[in-house]
């Protein structure tokens, strides 16, 4: 082990005065924290530069930026660094197994309200957990996970369990519903059909999977242009205002439905039955066993949703 931890220590110096060069955006001060002169650091930089075969900073008289394939390199080279010191047990483990950085993904990013209340519940119970939360659409979750850039993933299942390399299991179903605000026209219909959504544009999620498709096939039966009628956002604090002041449907997990602030100026249209519910899972790599921070996440995730389903029964 100490043959294998001398050698990997030469092998990541590179990569360690590349990130500390990223993280303070300066040599100088790169050099300072990692106790070496200005000028080893340079070197030790240009040198890993020079096998790359490309640039990692722009370098100017004032300041140092990563280049854009240097902001790549380095994320990747931190979650290295982070994965080697812990499989090196350069951590105390032993001590708390929680401690150290716990990468999460969350694919759509659109649904990052799910884990809101679970990390914050593990961060008050486990201190030394530090956080790392990407997200965007499920062909990055896929790929990232396949990589080892994330611990795990929180994701739609259609998305993940087709994949033998990963475990994946439920942590929720969430029945997704169109919305409008009070007094809109479809409101005074029975049953609004599709042929009278058309009339009307929606505010989706940018990765709103499965939903993108399925709404912009319904527009193009109805010969219309799904560019021109669908806005697209992850915050839903926009989708809100936008429905408020607008004739614009927008989408909404029941649960938030029984909210004081939807039943005081939005409604659902509840009879569109073209909303499939959706069923999130948790997705991890087979071959590696859930960090602690992770199982316990898991568990957050899925007493809170139990908690907001059983709360959201009770409201009248």
């Amino acid at each position: 082990m100490e043959s294998f931890r001398w050698g990997f220590a030469i092998l990541d110096s590179r990569l360690k005065h590349a990130v500390a060069v990223g993280q303070y955006r300066s040599f100088s001060r790169a050099a300072e924290a990692c106790s070496l002169s200005q000028s080893a650091v340079s070197k030790s930089v240009a040198d890993l530069e020079r096998q790359l075969g490309y640039a990692l900073f722009h370098r100017t008289s004032r300041s140092v930026m990563p280049t854009e394939e240097g902001r790549d390199f380095i994320e990747r080279a931190a979650r290295l660094l982070a994965d080697m010191a812990e499989l090196l047990g350069d951590r105390d483990r032993s001590a708390n197994p929680y401690a150290g950085p716990l990468r999460v993904g969350l694919f759509p990013g659109s649904m990052d309200w799910i884990l809101t209340e679970p990390l914050i519940r593990l961060l008050r119970r486990h201190s030394a957990v530090r956080f790392e939360i990407v997200s965007g659409n499920s062909e990055r979750g896929v790929r990232l996970l396949s990589r080892g850039d994330i611990d795990i993933a929180f994701g739609l299942e259609p998305a993940f369990a087709s994949w033998p390399q990963f475990k994946c299991e439920r942590v929720a179903t969430i029945e997704i519903l169109p919305f409008v605000r009070s007094g809109h026209p479809l409101l005074l219909r029975r049953a609004a059909a599709k042929d009278a959504l058309v009339e009307y544009e929606f505010v989706v999620p940018s990765s709103s999977e499965p939903y993108s498709s399925i709404i912009q096939e319904m527009y193009e039966q109805a010969g219309q242009h799904p560019v021109q009628k669908i806005h697209m956002t992850d915050q839903f604090v926009h989708v809100r205002r936008i429905v408020a002041s607008s004739d614009a449907i927008g989408m909404i997990a029941r649960q938030f439905t029984k909210s004081s602030w939807f039943r005081a100026g939005f409604d659902t249209l509840e009879e569109t039955d073209f909303l499939e519910p959706l069923t999130l899972c948790y997705a991890a790599r087979n071959r590696w066993p859930l960090k602690p921070a992770a199982r316990a996440l898991v568990s957050y995730v899925r007493d809170t949703w139990r908690e907001r389903v059983s709360n959201s029964r009770h409201v009248v």
